[in-house]
């Protein structure tokens, strides 16, 4: 088991910092915990900046939507916090990038 700190998340993926090296296009199961509950989920090694490895999810609905519900959370509470400021009414969340629906 390999551990690290989660820096960024959005609906597609997840940015942690590791202490050991992955390679690129490794499959691994992720393990953490978001405030809707906990997430295992598959994900693969997208890219990597020094310690800083970004994942991107691959499909699992059920927990999407443990993801999908913080995502949606974090972005409400960004933009408050935001205005409380009054940095502006546009919020740059950590959470934006839902993937597309498919087409019907």
């Amino acid at each position: 088991m390999l551990q690290g700190r989660t820096v960024d998340i959005s609906e597609s993926g997840i940015a942690a910092m590791l202490t050991l090296e992955v390679p690129g296009g490794e499959i691994v199961t992720l393990d953490f915990r978001l405030p809707f509950g906990p997430v295992t989920i598959p994900a693969m090694v997208r890219q990597r900046n020094a310690f800083r490895y970004g994942f991107q999810f691959l499909d699992s609905n059920d927990v999407n939507e443990v993801i999908r519900s913080t995502c949606h959370q974090l972005a409400v509470e960004q933009s408050l916090t935001s205005n409380d400021r009054g940095i502006g009414t546009q919020s740059s969340a950590l959470c934006t990038n839902r993937p597309e629906e498919p087409r019907k």
